[in-house]
């Protein structure tokens, strides 16, 4: 994965030959919450204002850069840059069971959650916001993880939900960690069943427990579980975008459409899922109309 990066980032940094000096660059990102394939970087006229946009698919895109930018925010377009990369290559790489949405206005905030399918944590669903300082990609600019909901885990600070990552990556080396590291051990410390040495300081309670009591321990892990569950409707990020919402007439009805037009989900086109939905919003709305007209009657 580390050669992936590099000769991304070689391609990046080296000159165009057919480059002129009116003309500057944007990328277009991606696709999902869990892309992966590298992004075109199309040339674009120095014309257009510089701005923050999004792409239609939902990936940030990085800011426009004028023909006069310094050296610094020409550095600080290539971080950007990288980190478009990094979550495009999620598509195909991200642990399973983990999620992660960008927000709406900063392309180095995340919303994310994890849904546990096995060991002490089984059906837990735990959501979390992933912030990335401005130098990251820089060694020791380390991504903090920040819980929604209440974990409690040796490797979790419990006044204020973050994620101890500087235990696990004492330095943070930018050739060797990228987004899918830091997810891949979010999701390792719900399997986790025993903390030896000096793991887990950021809840040592909770350690000291799994050792010395350890089905007390379990009792507080299940209360938790069941407290992300309690929780899971509870939408009070603010600009959040992994929210749940109760199951409606429409979802079922898209489920029917899914289950009836699904043979082989690998042939399907992102139009054809579009039309399903659009088709199971009609269908529930007719539904819904013609119930309401027999509870006038």
């Amino acid at each position: 994965m580390s050669s992936f990066f590099e000769s991304l980032t070689k391609a990046v940094s080296s000159p165009s030959p057919n480059r002129s000096s009116s003309r500057t660059t944007s990328t277009t990102p991606g696709t999902s919450a869990s892309s992966s394939s590298a992004a075109r970087t199309p040339a674009t006229s120095s014309r257009r204002t510089p701005a923050t946009s999004r792409s239609v698919s939902g990936t940030p895109r990085t800011p426009l850069l004028s023909p006069v930018a310094t050296e610094a925010e020409r550095e600080q377009a290539l971080r950007d840059y990288k980190v478009t990369i990094e979550y495009k290559h999620l598509k195909n790489h991200a642990p399973g069971g983990v999620y992660l949405l960008p927000s709406f206005t900063d392309l180095r905030h995340f919303h994310g959650v994890i849904f546990v399918r096995r060991g002490p944590y089984t059906n837990g669903i735990f959501k979390f916001e992933l912030r990335l300082p401005p130098k990251y990609n820089d060694v020791d600019a380390w991504p903090i993880i920040k819980f929604s909901s209440r974990v409690y885990n040796p490797h979790v600070d419990p006044g204020t939900g973050v994620l101890d990552l500087r235990s696990a990556y004492p330095t943070w080396d930018p050739h060797r960690h990228y987004l899918v590291t830091v997810l891949t051990y979010l999701k390792k410390i719900f399997y986790m069943k025993t903390f030896p040495g000096g793991d887990g300081i950021a809840n040592p309670s909770a350690r000291d427990q799994s050792v010395q009591n350890p089905t007390f321990y379990r009792k507080l892990v299940d209360e938790c579980v069941r407290d992300s569950q309690k929780a899971v409707f509870v939408n009070d990020v603010e600009g959040c975008t992994a929210k749940f919402s109760e199951e409606e007439l429409c979802h079922e009805v898209l489920r029917e459409l899914m289950h009836k037009n699904l043979k082989d989900p690998s042939t399907m086109t992102r139009t054809q899922v579009l039309e399903m939905v659009q088709e199971a919003s009609e269908r529930a709305g007719q539904q819904q109309k013609g119930a309401a007209v027999k509870t006038e009657g």
